[in-house]
């Protein structure tokens, strides 16, 4: 008689530990820091486009360049509190903060 072998589910955790590394590792925080700065750049876009704005409007709203702009919604630059409350204060959109300790 054959028996089937069980399928193990893995958290996504479980996962990132296994393939990334530790939370508080280097590699890991690296991973989570780059993955958070993809999605902010993307809810940058998404209230953009909303808000009917060329990435060139947008830039002229904070006083920056369209570039800039390009940088943030694709991730590719830090970005200081201060600039994502112009950002979102140009696009008419409510943000808030959490912090953890």
């Amino acid at each position: 008689m054959r028996t089937k072998n069980k399928l193990r589910i893995y958290s996504l955790d479980e996962v990132k530990d296994k393939f990334i590394g530790k939370v508080g590792d280097s590699k890991r925080d690296g991973f989570e820091f780059e993955l958070q700065m993809d999605i902010l750049g993307e809810i940058i876009k998404t209230a953009r486009l909303k808000n009917n704005l060329t990435q060139e409007k947008l830039g002229q709203r904070i006083g920056v360049k369209k570039a800039q702009i390009s940088k943030l919604e694709k991730g590719s630059t830090n970005i200081t509190i201060g600039t994502i409350k112009k950002v979102f204060s140009a696009l008419n959109t409510k943000i808030s903060f959490s912090v953890n300790l």
